[in-house]
């Protein structure tokens, strides 16, 4: 209701003045001269302007000027009102830049009645078009590792010549000017991003940066990018994960905070659940370092692990964390006895095999046995036959 209350007088207060812009008669210019200045910091512009000419009789008026320009970063227009005639802004160099500023008089010269200009100063400018076509970079992407260091990454446009070389540069409020990236990441022998691990960064401040380069056919064209840092962490992976068994279907789930920078009640966590059996998994988001989960079957299998990324209490946006090496129960699966049956076959063999072996062994036994009778009967049927000889002889004799 509050708010209803506000709009209507927003509504009425915004009538009465437009209807008091030409009160008695009065008109006043839009301003003049208005122009954009690049510093170098790669889009944080310098917007300045003159005041009308027709003002410069005017002593007993106060003159305020309204600026309009078109927020890039939010696909709208922005305004601002100044009694200065300069104003610095964040843009997008590689979209349009569009300003405009119309005049304000108020005062005795107009009654105590604020007059406004009907048409404004307009300034419409395009992105340069330097560098080869084509050659960009691509995929662009900052992230704030554990609030500890900066890293900033890009993908080489596939049609950027052989033999480039890719330069960065970044500049922030508290920089006089740019400054080359201190530590870059190679890769395949290519420049692919910058390392700012050395290199203290201010949060809750743009920071702009740009990626150029030059090659054979001539300058590569550039990228421009801007960011705020607090917006761009990506938390350190949690790697103490605890899990025990409560009550009959009841699972703990306990884990600690990551080491590092950032403030723990700024985390809010991802666990996933798996079961086995079960696809897909299931997630759930906490404030909490901790998950009790119900009606949970013990003699399953079921793994967990946890990510984590900034609470929009902390930050505009965030980045999730690496997931947390996976965490499972033990299986308590009953083991079913044996059938007997299976169990009889190897008996069976156990005792066939005995068997044949005291059949072998008898069986050499006996042979061994044949084998000694045989040779004890021969040499005594030898000497039979012999005596045999020697009593016939000898009696033949006689």
């Amino acid at each position: 209701m509050v708010i209803k209350c506000w709009v209507t007088h927003l509504m009425l207060l915004l009538i009465t003045w437009k209807e008091s812009r030409n009160c008695n008669g009065l008109t006043v210019d839009p301003p003049e001269n208005l122009t954009v200045v690049d510093p170098g910091h790669f889009g944080h512009l310098e917007i300045s302007w003159s005041p009308p000419g027709s003002l410069i009789n005017m002593t007993n008026c106060s003159t305020l000027y309204h600026l309009e320009y078109f927020n890039t970063y939010r696909n709208s227009w922005s305004a601002a009102r100044m009694s200065i005639r300069s104003y610095s802004v964040q843009f997008d160099l590689m979209k349009d830049i569009k300003v405009r500023v119309s005049t304000i008089l108020d005062g005795p010269c107009t009654n105590n009645t604020m007059i406004q200009s009907t048409n404004y100063a307009e300034l419409i400018q395009k992105p340069t078009s330097t560098g080869v076509v084509d050659t960009e970079v691509q995929d662009f992407i900052c992230l704030f590792h554990n609030m500890e260091y900066l890293e900033c990454k890009w993908r080489r446009n596939p049609k950027t010549p052989a033999n480039s070389k890719h330069n960065l540069y970044f500049w922030h409020k508290k920089l006089g000017q740019a400054v080359e990236c201190p530590t870059y990441i190679m890769s395949g022998g290519d420049r692919s991003g910058c390392n700012f691990t050395e290199t203290s960064l201010p949060k809750f401040t743009d920071i702009n940066f740009c990626v150029n380069g030059s090659s054979p056919k001539g300058p590569l064209k550039p990228t421009f990018f801007s960011l705020q840092i607090q917006n761009h962490v990506k938390p350190a992976i949690a790697n103490k994960l605890h899990l025990q068994a409560g009550t009959d279907m009841e699972l703990q789930l306990q884990w600690e905070h990551p080491v590092g920078r950032v403030p723990g009640h700024c985390l809010e966590w991802e666990v996933e659940h798996s079961q086995e059996g079960k696809t897909p998994p299931t997630k759930s988001v906490t404030r909490q370092t901790s998950l009790i989960l119900t009606s949970v079957h013990n003699s399953e299998r079921n793994c967990f692990r946890v990510r984590s990324k900034l609470s929009k209490y902390c930050a505009d946006k965030s980045f999730w964390s690496d997931w947390s090496q996976p965490i499972c129960n033990q299986e308590k699966k009953e083991i079913a006895p044996e059938p007997q049956l299976s169990v009889a076959p190897v008996y069976v063999g156990i005792a066939a095999a005995i068997i044949a072996v005291l059949v072998l062994s008898l069986c050499v036994g006996a042979a061994l046995k044949v084998k000694k009778s045989r040779r004890e009967k021969r040499p005594n049927s030898l000497l039979a036959t012999l005596f045999a000889k020697h009593v016939t002889v000898t009696a033949g004799d006689a």
